[in-house]
């Protein structure tokens, strides 16, 4: 098991040997002069040498131990950006990260929803093996954001490896800063007993909910915000802070290697930015009456829908900035992705179909359709990966675990279990080993199962009746998509082509472990 602890390395041979050769051996008076200089000199030599090596290792250790930043969004579309269509809402600095680097086109998320995506990118298992599999509270627990009282979610195991911990263990110094949900604070599932050295933001994902909170996390500790009361509006906006503590880390740790996650809350709802951002949009987007009233209420939805992902690209950019200014930018890969699609259409003022946010393709956040779990992923790296690349590498969020490990140097523990594939070959225009499939299973929004094989997309929905109708029976029919020619997913053709659908049949049933956490009675069953 990998320690969960750093250790130093140190070594005192130089020492030893210098205290050893002023022994009473050479204790005679005639050869003690003689002995000195000769130990001086070679002393001398050994430390000319020793400096020599150490700055030879100086000058290595970049190409072998890069920086990593590893940035996600919150609810965002797959074509929520300018680099991948989106014709509304400016984005200048990702469309820039993008064309310097690599932009996936069929990169997945873990999860359809926020905490087991979280986990599928922390461990690189999907979600047939995952600890995570679900947003879910510790049994008993309440949320009472009126009191400030956030549980968190069901936390990480003790015995989770993270990818943290591995960077951590291979000597970077690490930290997040954002939203969590894998564990508050004190349980199994803290960041700070995962492999951060430091934290900051939200542990709760009901607490991200507004983005004007009383207080964030920060390093174990609560950091009260005065100003904000949980409204629409106040004097701190959580976002800035994780941009704020992000520039902090690297700026700490710029002789690095440094691994920093940040995890943004946006554009999750509540929909909630600053008075300046949303004037950048007043009077360009055509706003439209709320149609579920949940959340907080903006009286300018689409606007200050825009206004959160431009506000967050602001960020970004000055994270990217920094590197620059810092001459790190060459020495640092860079990833942006997002955790899952689009939130359910209209609910707190959203529109996804207003900013077509999904590509048209079918589903949105909570649903295994391409429009659920598909989402951008970009990669640069000066020097490593070529500028203005496009990939169509089907890659999923349990990737990462093993990308970084490559890049970084680090081999994956023996004894941690993944199931990613490195896409890191990619970088460099190496032969990319193509996954034999991927794998997805969610237990909420009526119990479903997918598997892509190649260009094929299996799936089957409804696999868990609902309560209210108990004369209702699951569903076991798969439905089959052929992704080249249908990437929207509109027309099943699953009778035409039994034998590729017995064939993810057989994948998603070899797939599936039983969890004693997050139940799948159908799936438990072998069905």
């Amino acid at each position: 098991m990998i320690a969960k602890t750093r250790g130093l390395l140190f070594s005192s041979r130089l020492i030893t040997f210098v205290s050893m050769s002023g022994s009473s051996l050479f204790g005679f008076p005639r050869f003690k002069l003689l002995w000195g200089l000769a130990l001086q000199s070679m002393v001398t030599c050994i430390i000319f040498a020793n400096s020599a090596s150490v700055t030879a290792e100086t000058t290595r250790k970049p190409a072998e131990k890069p920086n990593l930043v590893l940035i996600m969004a919150d609810d965002l579309g797959y074509s929520e950006l300018g680099c991948y269509g989106q014709k509304i809402i400016r984005t200048p600095h990702l469309d820039g990260l993008a064309a310097g680097g690599i932009r996936f086109t069929e990169a997945y998320s873990g999860q359809a929803v926020c905490a087991p995506a979280r986990c599928a990118l922390m461990t690189g298992r999907h979600m047939g093996h995952a600890a995570i599999r679900d947003n879910a509270n510790p049994p008993g627990s309440v949320n009472a954001p009126e009191k400030g009282e956030f549980p968190g979610q069901l936390p990480l195991p003790d015995s989770t490896v993270t990818i943290a911990e591995v960077l951590k263990n291979r000597g970077y110094a690490t930290a997040g800063y954002g939203k969590w949900g894998l564990g508050n604070a004190g349980t199994t599932g803290d960041p700070l007993r995962q492999g951060f050295d430091d934290f900051g933001g939200f542990l709760c994902q009901v607490h991200a909910h507004n983005h004007y909170p009383r207080f964030l996390w920060k390093g174990g500790q609560k950091i009260n915000l005065p100003g904000n009361d949980r409204t629409l509006k106040g004097e701190s906006y959580s976002q800035d802070f994780f941009v704020k503590w992000g520039k902090e880390f690297i700026r700490a740790h710029q002789d690095g290697p440094f691994f920093l996650y940040l995890p943004f809350a946006v554009p999750h709802l509540s929909i909630q930015v600053p008075d300046q951002d949303v004037a950048e949009y007043t009077g360009i987007v055509k706003e439209a009456d709320y149609v579920h009233n949940a959340y907080l209420q903006h009286p300018t939805p689409r606007a200050a829908y825009a206004a959160m992902i431009t506000h967050m690209d602001r960020g970004i950019g000055e994270i990217l900035t920094l590197l620059d200014d810092l001459k790190l930018s060459d020495n640092t890969l860079v990833i942006f992705t997002s955790d899952n699609g689009p939130t359910y259409d209209r609910l707190g003022g959203s529109d996804s179909e207003y900013f077509r946010s999904a590509n048209g393709f079918r589903g949105l956040k909570g649903s295994l359709y391409e429009g659920g779990i598909r989402v951008p992923l970009i990669a640069k790296w000066p020097g490593r990966i070529s500028a203005g690349q496009t990939s169509d590498h089907a890659c999923a969020f349990y990737d990462l675990f093993p990308t970084l490990c490559e890049v970084s140097g680090t081999p994956v523990p023996p004894d941690t279990a993944i199931d990613g594939l490195s896409f890191a070959p990619l970088f460099t225009g190496a032969p990319q080993k193509p996954h034999d499939f991927l794998y997805w299973e969610f237990s909420s929004y009526g119990g479903q199962q997918a598997v892509r094989k190649g260009n094929w997309k299996g799936i089957r929905q409804g696999l868990i009746p609902a309560r209210k109708k108990p004369e209702a029976t699951a569903n076991l029919e798969w439905e089959l998509y052929d992704l080249a020619n249908d990437p929207g997913e509109t027309k099943n053709v699953a009778a035409g082509h039994p034998e590729v659908v017995a064939e993810i049949r057989a994948i998603a049933k070899g797939q599936h472990q039983p969890s004693p956490t997050f139940r799948f009675p159908v799936l438990d069953r072998g069905e």
